[in-house]
C-alpha cells in the first residue's frame, strides 16, 4: 500500500492514509471502551489532539477500533497525559471515514498541542460482528482489510454435537457468509492454545482428522500462544489449494480443548453440577458472573490483593487459565470489581503467559504504596454452556426485569412456564440474574400480577427452588422436580426479578473487633431498652433488676467495597420508630452476634437491629451521602464505612449463663439477604475466643471462609498479656 497526501487548496488541510497506522485505547481508570485515544505509526505510539475533535471524529475512532458507535469524547487529557508525539491534529471527521487516518488534519506529526490537550473517547459497549486480523503486515501480507464474520468450534460427529459445552472439533471461520475449515498447513499447538482459550477452556490436547473435502479459507495462522483471540495472531501466507479443494500435504484443522473442572460435560447431558471455584491459591471475588471478579492470592494464611500496575492481558490470562478458564477477555484496573480488604500482595506482575500459576510470575516485592483503589480483577473467556436459552423475563419494563419463566419438557415438546414463589428470594434471585448475563439481583418478587407474561406460560413448572448461589443455572439448584408443590399457583403469583449491572459488598473489618473486645457486668436495670429488643439472652427475663448481665462488648466496622451504595431494603414509610432509643429501624436485623463451641454449636447469641445506617467516614475524596440525624436517608455509600461504637445497646452478646473454655465468635452482616449484594461469601467473620470466667482473649479473626489458626495461640501464657479484663 502506497502512502499518498491530497492538498486541498482553500484551507490547506491534509487528507492522509497512512499504511501500518493502528489505534488503541489506553489511559488511568477506565473501562475497556473508553480511554485515550492512541496512534501507532512508524514504530510509536502518539495521541491526537482535541482541537476541532467532535463526536464524528470518536466515531471513526470507536467504529475503527470494532464497536458499534461513539458515545462521548472528552478533551484535555481527562484519561491522563500521554507520552510521545502528537500525530494528529485539527482532525476533522464526517464520521463515514473507514479509518481516523482518512479524515483531514494538519498532516501526520504536525501539531503545535501538548498532551494536556490529548483527546479520549467513550464507545458503546456493543462490538462490530466479526474481527479484523490485525497484525497481516507481520507475514507481508498485502491488505489491512483481512475480516472474517466469526469462528467456531465444530464438533467432528453429529452425536457429539449434543454435547454441552463442545470441546473438540473441526475449527471454522465464516467469510463471506460462508463457514471454510483451516487448512493445518502451518498449524501449531499455540494457535490450538489460542482457540481453546477463546471459548473458555484453559487447556489443549493433539487431535488428528481424517482428509476431507471441505471449502477451505485462504489463509493460514500464526500464534504465539500468549494472545486472548485468534484476531491478535499473525496472518500466514496464503494457502495453496489443489483443484479438489483440499490443502496441499494437509488435513482439517481439528482442536480438542480441555475444560476446566467446573465445565466437563457428561455424554449427552452435558453439564449438571452447580460451580465449584478451582481449589487453587488465586480466587476471583465480587464478578456478577462466574469468570469475572477482582483477582485475590492466599498468602501466609491471608487473603490479599493485586496492585494493578502493570496489569496486563497477559498476566490476567495466566489468573483465568489457573482458576479454569479460558484466556482473559479484559483485564481491569482502577478496583473496577470492588475493593478488597487486608494487605495488596503482589504489584508490578510480568508474566511470560506460561506459567501454572500468577504466583510464579515476577512481581516487585520492594514496590509498595499501593492502596485497594488500585485492585485488579479479570474477565475470562467461559465455555458456552447455552444456559440463557432456557430462562427468560417476561412482562418488564425493560430487558432486566419480569416474570420469570423457564423452558422445561412438557408431553414430549419444549414448553415455558414459572416458577412458584414460595420461598423464593435473593439468593435465587442472583442465580437468575447471573444465568441471563445480566449482573446482579436487585430485587426478588413473589408477586408479579403488574408483570403479565403470555397466558400459556402461566402454569407452574417448577416449585421448590432454594439455591446456595454458587449456582449458574436455575435448573441446577435444589427444587422438587416432577413432584410440583405450590398452593399459590402461578400466573400473578410467579416468582420474578429486576436485576442491575452493579451492587454493593459489604465487608467488616476483623481487626476493629480483635483490638475493641472487652467485658463488663451491666445492672439490670440499665438494660431496659435493650430487654425490649431481645438483645439479651432468654434467662435475663429471670434476673431481678438489682442484679447484673455479664456483655461481651465490642466495636464494628462495616466497609461497603463494591460498585452501588447499600440501602436499606425497606422505604422510608415502612421504618419502625422505637421509643426507648429515638431512633428508625430500616432492617429488622443487619447483623447477628453468635458464640459458638469449637464443634459449631451456639451457646449465645445477640443481634443488632438496624438502629442507622450511616456513614460515619469515607475514604478521601468521598463524600458521605448518609446520615441518621433529622429522619435522614440510611445507607453506606461506596467506599464509606460504618462504624458500631461498643458503648452502643445490643452491640454485645450477653454471656451471662457461659462456662470457662475455648469458643469461636461469629458475626453474621446483612445474614437474611434482605438486601443483594455482590459477594456473600466476605459477610461472616469468626475469631477463636477464649474465656476463663474473669477475662476474655479475642484472636485470630479473619473474614469469610478462612481461618488459619497459629499454634502460639493455643499457648494461656502467651494469651495472657492480651486479655481483656471486666470494666
Amino acid at each position: 500500500m502506497v502512502r499518498f497526501a491530497k492538498w486541498r487548496a482553500r484551507d490547506s488541510f491534509v487528507c492522509v492514509s497512512v499504511c501500518g497506522v493502528k489505534l488503541r485505547l489506553a489511559g488511568d481508570k477506565r473501562k475497556h471502551n473508553e480511554g485515550r485515544v492512541e496512534v501507532f505509526y512508524d514504530g510509536e505510539w502518539g495521541t491526537v489532539c482535541d482541537d476541532d475533535f467532535s463526536i464524528h471524529s470518536a466515531q471513526v475512532v470507536c467504529r475503527e477500533l470494532g464497536y458499534l458507535e461513539a458515545v462521548s469524547w472528552s478533551p484535555s487529557s481527562k484519561y491522563g497525559k500521554g507520552e510521545g508525539r502528537i500525530w494528529f491534529d485539527n482532525v476533522q471527521c464526517t464520521g463515514k471515514e473507514k479509518t481516523l487516518a482518512l479524515c483531514t488534519s494538519n498532516g501526520i506529526g504536525v501539531s503545535d498541542c501538548k498532551h494536556t490537550e490529548d483527546v479520549g473517547v467513550v464507545c458503546s459497549d456493543k462490538r462490530i460482528p466479526g474481527f479484523k486480523f490485525i497484525n497481516t503486515m507481520a507475514n507481508n501480507v498485502q491488505s489491512l482489510n483481512i475480516q472474517v464474520e466469526d469462528v467456531r468450534i465444530r464438533a467432528i460427529l453429529s452425536s457429539y454435537r449434543k454435547r454441552i459445552p463442545v470441546t473438540e472439533g473441526y475449527v471454522e471461520v465464516k467469510d463471506g457468509g460462508k463457514w471454510k475449515q483451516i487448512c493445518d498447513v502451518e498449524w501449531t499447538k499455540h494457535n490450538s492454545r489460542v482457540i481453546c482459550g477463546m471459548f473458555g477452556f484453559p487447556g489443549e490436547r493433539k487431535m488428528f482428522a481424517r482428509r476431507r473435502k471441505p471449502s477451505y479459507w485462504d489463509y493460514s495462522v500464526n500464534c504465539t500462544g500468549n494472545e486472548a483471540h485468534v484476531s491478535s495472531c499473525k496472518l500466514g501466507h496464503a494457502v495453496a489449494a489443489k483443484a479438489n479443494s483440499t490443502c496441499g500435504g494437509g488435513t482439517p484443522v481439528v482442536v480438542s480443548c480441555v475444560p476446566g473442572r467446573a465445565f466437563s460435560p457428561t455424554p449427552m447431558t452435558g453439564f449438571r453440577k452447580a460451580f465449584r471455584q478451582e481449589q487453587t491459591l488465586v480466587r476471583l471475588r465480587g464478578g456478577a458472573i462466574v469468570g469475572e471478579g477482582r483477582v485475590e492470592v492466599l498468602k501466609n494464611g491471608e487473603w490479599g490483593t493485586i496492585c494493578d500496575d502493570n496489569w496486563s492481558l497477559l498476566s490476567a490470562t495466566v489468573v483465568c487459565r489457573e482458576l479454569g478458564f479460558g484466556s482473559a477477555k479484559e483485564a481491569l484496573s482502577g478496583g473496577r470489581l470492588g475493593q478488597g480488604m487486608g494487605p495488596v500482595h503482589m504489584n508490578e506482575i510480568e508474566c511470560s503467559g506460561f506459567e501454572k500459576s500468577i504466583t510464579e510470575c515476577f512481581f516487585n516485592k520492594e514496590s509498595l504504596g499501593c492502596s485497594h483503589e488500585e485492585d485488579a480483577a479479570v474477565r475470562c473467556n467461559v465455555p458456552a454452556m447455552g444456559f440463557q436459552e432456557r430462562l427468560r423475563l417476561s412482562g418488564g419494563r425493560n430487558p432486566n426485569e419480569g416474570r420469570v419463566e423457564v423452558l422445561v419438557e412438557r408431553n414430549g415438546s419444549q414448553a415455558w412456564g414459572t416458577v412458584c414463589s414460595d420461598g423464593w428470594g435473593t439468593i435465587e434471585a442472583m442465580v437468575v440474574c447471573r444465568q441471563l448475563d445480566l449482573g446482579f439481583a436487585s430485587n426478588a418478587f413473589q408477586e408479579t400480577w403488574y408483570w403479565p407474561g403470555e397466558v400459556s406460560a402461566d402454569p407452574v413448572v417448577m416449585s421448590g427452588v432454594r439455591c446456595s448461589g454458587t449456582e449458574m443455572s436455575l435448573s441446577q439448584c435444589l427444587h422438587h422436580g416432577a413432584h410440583l408443590t405450590c398452593p399459590k399457583g402461578g400466573g400473578r403469583n410467579a416468582a420474578g426479578v429486576s436485576c442491575s449491572e452493579t451492587a454493593p459488598d459489604l465487608v467488616l473489618n476483623p481487626q476493629i473487633v480483635e483490638q475493641t473486645t472487652y467485658m463488663e457486668d451491666r445492672p439490670m436495670f440499665m438494660l431496659q431498652c435493650a430487654y425490649e429488643e431481645n438483645c439479651l439472652s432468654t434467662t435475663s427475663s429471670e434476673t431481678p433488676a438489682s442484679s447484673h448481665r455479664r456483655l461481651l462488648r465490642f466495636s464494628s466496622q462495616i466497609h461497603n467495597n463494591g460498585q452501588s451504595d447499600f440501602r436499606p431494603k425497606a422505604e422510608r414509610h415502612s421504618w419502625v420508630w422505637h421509643d426507648c432509643h429515638s431512633h428508625y429501624h430500616s432492617m429488622e436485623v443487619f447483623t447477628h452476634y453468635d458464640l459458638l463451641s469449637l464443634n459449631g454449636t451456639k451457646v449465645a447469641e445477640g443481634h443488632k437491629a438496624s438502629f442507622c445506617l450511616e456513614d460515619t467516614e469515607c475514604e478521601e475524596g468521598i463524600e458521605k451521602r448518609y446520615e441518621c440525624a433529622n429522619f435522614g436517608e440510611q445507607g453506606i455509600t461506596v467506599g464509606c464505612w460504618d462504624t458500631y461504637r461498643h458503648d452502643i445497646d445490643c452491640q454485645w452478646i450477653d454471656i451471662t449463663d457461659i462456662k470457662p473454655g475455648d469458643y469461636i465468635f461469629q458475626v453474621v452482616i446483612n445474614p437474611n439477604y434482605e438486601v443483594p449484594e455482590s459477594d456473600y461469601s466476605n459477610n461472616f467473620m469468626k475469631c477463636r475466643c477464649r474465656y476463663d470466667g474473669h477475662r476474655i482473649w479475642m484472636y485470630s479473626c479473619h473474614n469469610g471462609e478462612t481461618m488459619v489458626l497459629s499454634r502460639r495461640y493455643c499457648e494461656p501464657q502467651e494469651l495472657a498479656s492480651d486479655s481483656m479484663t471486666i470494666s
